[in-house]
């Protein structure tokens, strides 16, 4: 029995597919979500460091995480690290997610 189970993020030696090594560009919200990271981490002190991100990514759950794009994880991360540390709470982000469909919606 492993005392320490693999992640879904772990596949060290085993069989995960083709890697695609095409050169792409990012969605716009995806470099946005780049440059709230590299904003939050370089504040003094920083908000979310590359540590806590990290271990918010390899905490999402398998069916999420392999839902995910890379970017998706990143800002389900941001936002679970911003949330464990009372910077935004959850009435907060829902409130704001309910401004934001409302005005999509107009």
């Amino acid at each position: 029995m492993d005392s320490h189970p693999r992640g879904m993020h772990d596949l060290g030696g085993e069989p995960a597919g083709e890697i695609d090594r095409a050169e792409h560009q990012n969605d716009f919200w995806e470099q946005r979500v780049d440059a709230l990271m590299r904003a939050l981490g370089t504040l003094d002190p920083p908000l979310v460091r590359t540590d806590e991100l990290r271990r918010a990514i390899e905490g999402i759950g398998a069916d999420a995480y392999d839902s995910m794009s890379y970017y998706e994880r990143w800002i389900a991360a941001i936002t679970e690290v911003l949330l464990e540390k009372g910077v935004i709470s959850v009435n907060e982000l829902s409130g704001k997610i309910a401004e934001i469909e409302k005005r999509e919606a107009e």
